[in-house]
């Protein structure tokens, strides 16, 4: 198995953050994502991988400082955690997984909370999974999200999400609209370049609205704050790949 290391503000100005690392159009992105994460490191933030050029990775921190519509107080906030490719089912997940709870553990914390589809949603981690790992759903609304939750502390205050998520909706009820952050790197170069595209080619009307700080992010209607896209004031999807051009019919006439 190969070693897991974690970043810090001088490291990560050499090494690669796993997503987007061999995706040149996304490089500006891609260090937009560099620069969030060195600010969020003084908020005890976490992002560890695997000593390689994969995305075997985990990112964590504080929910109270987390870039996410919920109220977890003394929890940590699991953001992403990818493990791809060959590394697939030889355990890096759940050694991953374990130095979060360990750090959970060690700093007195009541456990682990993380943000998920009900069913699978593009860009979140693995529901089915992290409920084989011992999490329980502690709550879902109709937009499709769950709220999971790991109680290292049984009697703890149980997470749950904030009122902006709780209809579904935006507040623009015109076109679509979409919600990102520099939380991935996909998604500045996608929202401002290819949904752009996209949308202006088919005449569709079009809004942007960037997560620019954690308040903005922890008020948003949607708990997918990498990305998520709404139409006519509906949620539906956190899918970056509807901003291309080759897969927006798809998945819009596809009823995504």
């Amino acid at each position: 198995m190969e070693k897991l290391i974690e970043l810090n503000p001088d490291s990560i100005l050499e090494e690669h953050i796993c997503c987007a690392f061999s995706d040149k159009k996304c490089s500006e992105s891609y260090e937009l994502k560099k620069e969030w994460l060195k600010k969020e490191f003084d908020h005890g933030y976490v992002f560890r991988r695997i000593e390689a050029r994969a995305k075997v990775f985990i990112e964590y921190g504080p929910a109270e400082k987390a870039w996410v519509p919920v109220e977890a107080p003394n929890y940590i906030m699991v953001n992403c955690f990818w493990v791809s490719g060959k590394y697939k089912g030889s355990g890096y997940g759940k050694a991953l997984l374990e130095t979060a709870i360990e750090d959970a553990k060690n700093q007195g914390k009541s456990g682990l909370v993380t943000v998920v589809g009900t069913k699978k949603y593009h860009f979140m981690s693995d529901t089915k999974w992290l409920l084989k790992q011992g999490f329980v759903d502690c709550q879902s609304i109709s937009s499709g999200f769950s709220l999971l939750v790991y109680k290292i502390v049984p009697d703890a205050q149980t997470p749950k999400f904030k009122e902006s998520v709780m209809s579904g909706e935006c507040p623009d009820k015109e076109g679509i609209v979409v919600y990102f952050s520099n939380r991935c790197p996909y998604a500045e170069f996608h929202a401002k370049t290819s949904l752009i595209e996209s949308a202006t080619k088919r005449n569709l009307p079009y809004k942007l609205i960037k997560l620019e700080t954690m308040e903005q992010a922890q008020s948003s209607p949607s708990p997918g704050t990498i990305f998520s896209l709404f139409y006519n004031g509906k949620f539906m999807t956190t899918d970056i790949s509807i901003c291309m051009d080759s897969r927006f019919d798809k998945l819009w006439l596809g009823g995504l």
